[in-house]
């Protein structure tokens, strides 16, 4: 098998498990909802800008690659 179809096929199961993960743990963190988050609210329009949320969610995914790269 070439390279391409393992990456997808690992792409798709990391997938997987990312949105398991965040399915279950939704329920246990407030992820999206965290202090630092802005939440502007108006009359007729809400904008939301989960700042920290990307943040933890940057610095996350970086070690990951980080520790898959040093395998690589």
């Amino acid at each position: 098998m070439s390279s391409i179809p393992k990456l997808l096929i690992g792409l798709g199961i990391t997938l997987i498990v990312i949105g398991l993960i965040w399915q279950v743990g939704g329920r246990l963190l407030p992820f999206g909802k965290l202090p630092g988050d802005i939440l502007i609210k108006r009359e007729n329009t809400t904008i939301y800008f989960p700042i920290v949320t990307s943040i933890i969610i940057s610095v996350i995914l970086s070690v990951i690659l980080f520790i898959v790269g040093k395998f690589r």
